[in-house]
C-alpha cells in the first residue's frame, strides 16, 4: 500500500514540476513581441532570450544526470526548483534584454535540474508494466500548460509583459515545498562514486561552440571564416570527450547507451523529432501575430488546438505501449506529424483559420503518439543505476533538436526578407504590411516547413529501425519499488 500511495505522489511531483516549467515557456513564446518592445530591444536578443534557454539546457542536462545518479535525484529537483523560481523573480525586474537573457540562462539550470531528474524520478516509483501510463499522464499535463500557457500569456498581457514571470513565483514556492517534503529517494548503490570532470569540461566548450555555429550560421552564412572555425574546434573537442568516455570507469555519459540499438535509434529519433517541430509554434507566433494582425490573447487561443490534441493522444499512446511496445507507436506518431507539417506547407497569407487549427491539431496528436512510448522504452530499457543520464540524453537530444530548428527556421525566414521587415512584422508596426514584405515572409514559412516535414519523415524511418532490448550487466541493484 506504501508503494502504491508514494507512487503517485511523485508523479505528483513531477507534473507540477513540469506544468510549472512549460507554462513558462508557453507564456513566455506569446509574450515575446510585448518584451521586446517594452525592453526596447532587438530581434536577435529575444530570439536568444529562447535559445539562450534551451542551450543551456542541452549542455546542462547529461552531467546533472550523471551526478542525479551519483548523490541522488530528490536534493537536485528540489534545488532546481528552487533556482527556477527565484530566476522567474529576477526575469520579471529585467530592465533590459541583456539582463533578461543573462536571468533565463540561471532559470534554465533550475530547468536542467528539474527537467533531468522528473523522469527519472517517475520511473524509479513505477514498475516497468505502468511506465507508459505514467509518463503518458504527465505528458498530458504538459499538454494542459501548452494549452493554458499561451491563453494565460495573452491574459496576462493586459497587465505587463513581467506578469508571465512573476505569477510562477507561488507556483514555484508550492511546488518546491511539496517535492521537499514528499520526494524520496531510490535505494540503489552503485559501486564507483566519482565525477569525469574532463569529460564534462570538453562536452560542455564543444557542445557549446557547435550550437553557437548551428544557431549564427543561418544568419552570417555557413561559410563565414568565424562559423567554420567554432565547427572545427567542437568537432575536435567532441572527439576528444568521446576518447575519454571510452577510457573512463565512471564516464559523465556512458557511451554504451548509444552501443545499443533499440537506444541509439530511440534517442535519434528524439533528436530528429525536435528539429521536426521544434520551431512550429514560434514560426505560428509570427504568422498569427503578423500576418494575421491577432492580439496576444487571441494568438494564444489559437495556438491551443496544437496541444489540446497533444494533451488527449498522450496518456492513450502512453498505456498503449504498456501493452503493445513502443516501435509502431512512436514511428506512426512520427509519420502522422509529418502529414500535419505538410499541410502547413500550403501556408499562406490568407489562409483559413480552419485549416491551420486542422493542421496543429494533426501536428499535436502526431506528437503525442511519438513522446509517451518512446520515453517509456528509453527509460524502462537502462538500469536503474544509468537512468539519471539516460534522462539527461533524452533532454538534451530534444532540446538540441530545438535549438536547430529554430536556428534553421529563423535562417531561412531571415534570408527571404530584411531584418526590418521581420522585426516590424513580429512587434505589429507596419513595417512588415507591404504585399511584397509579407509574400517573401510566407514563402520564407513554406519552406522552413518543408525542411520540418522532411526530418519528421526521417525520424519516423529512425524510429522503425529500433531493435530489440538490450541485456545490460546489471551490478546488484536495488528497485525503489521498496519505498
Amino acid at each position: 500500500m506504501k508503494n502504491i500511495k508514494y507512487k503517485w505522489i511523485a508523479l505528483s511531483c513531477t507534473t507540477l514540476g513540469a506544468l510549472f516549467s512549460v507554462l513558462n515557456g508557453s507564456m513566455l513564446l506569446i509574450a515575446l513581441p510585448d518584451i521586446m518592445k517594452g525592453l526596447n530591444t532587438n530581434m536577435g536578443i529575444i530570439m536568444w532570450v529562447v535559445m539562450g534557454y534551451m542551450l543551456a539546457l542541452t549542455i546542462l542536462v547529461p552531467s546533472i544526470g550523471r551526478i542525479a545518479d551519483m548523490i541522488g535525484r530528490k536534493k537536485l529537483y528540489v534545488v532546481g526548483f528552487g533556482i527556477f523560481t527565484f530566476s522567474s523573480l529576477l526575469c520579471g525586474l529585467s530592465n533590459s534584454g541583456v539582463q533578461l537573457l543573462i536571468y533565463r540562462i540561471i532559470q534554465a539550470v533550475g530547468g536542467s535540474l528539474m527537467v533531468t531528474n522528473s523522469t527519472a524520478i517517475v520511473t524509479d516509483a513505477f514498475p516497468k508494466r505502468e511506465l507508459g501510463k505514467a509518463l503518458g499522464i504527465n505528458s498530458m499535463t504538459i499538454g494542459i500548460a501548452s494549452v493554458i500557457g499561451p491563453i494565460l500569456g495573452g491574459f496576462l498581457m493586459n497587465f505587463g509583459w513581467r506578469s508571465v514571470f512573476y505569477i510562477n513565483v507561488p507556483f514555484g514556492i508550492i511546488g518546491t515545498l511539496w517535492a521537499w517534503i514528499q520526494l524520496k529517494e531510490p535505494n540503489f548503490k552503485s559501486k564507483r562514486q566519482s565525477f569525469d570532470l574532463k569529460g564534462t569540461v570538453m562536452f560542455t566548450i564543444g557542445m557549446l561552440l557547435f550550437l553557437i555555429a548551428l544557431s549564427f550560421g543561418g544568419f552570417i552564412g555557413w561559410l563565414n571564416p568565424f562559423i567554420i572555425t567554432l565547427f572545427i574546434v567542437s568537432i575536435i573537442l567532441l572527439s576528444i570527450f568521446v576518447y575519454i568516455e571510452n577510457t573512463t570507469l565512471e564516464p559523465m555519459l556512458d557511451l554504451r547507451l548509444f552501443k545499443t540499438r533499440i537506444l541509439a535509434f530511440a534517442f535519434a529519433s528524439n533528436l530528429l523529432n525536435g528539429i521536426a517541430r521544434g520551431a512550429v509554434t514560434f514560426l505560428l507566433i509570427f504568422y498569427l501575430q503578423g500576418i494575421k494582425s491577432m492580439d496576444p490573447l487571441k494568438a494564444g487561443i489559437f495556438l491551443s488546438p496544437f496541444a489540446m490534441s497533444m494533451m488527449v493522444v498522450s496518456p492513450i499512446s502512453g498505456w498503449l505501449s504498456d501493452k503493445y511496445g513502443a516501435r509502431m507507436l512512436s514511428s506512426l506518431g512520427l509519420l502522422i506529424s509529418s502529414v500535419g507539417l505538410m499541410g502547413l506547407m500550403r501556408i499562406t497569407a490568407h489562409t483559413s483559420l480552419i485549416e491551420l487549427i486542422i493542421w496543429m491539431m494533426v501536428i499535436g496528436a502526431g506528437s503525442g503518439m511519438f513522446f509517451s512510448p518512446n520515453t517509456s522504452e528509453i527509460m524502462g530499457t537502462v538500469p536503474a543505476d544509468k537512468r539519471g543520464i539516460a534522462a539527461g540524453t533524452r533532454t538534451m537530444m530534444n532540446n538540441a533538436g530545438t535549438v536547430i530548428s529554430i536556428a534553421l527556421s529563423m535562417g531561412i525566414v531571415s534570408s527571404s526578407i530584411s531584418p526590418e521587415a521581420l522585426q516590424g512584422l513580429f512587434v505589429g508596426t507596419q513595417v512588415g504590411s507591404k504585399g511584397i514584405a509579407i509574400s517573401q515572409f510566407v514563402l520564407g514559412l513554406r519552406e522552413a516547413f518543408f525542411i520540418s516535414m522532411i526530418f519528421s519523415l526521417i525520424a519516423t524511418f529512425i524510429s522503425y529501425l529500433r531493435g530489440p532490448k538490450p541485456k545490460w550487466e546489471e551490478k546488484i541493484i536495488e528497485r525503489c519499488d521498496n519505498l
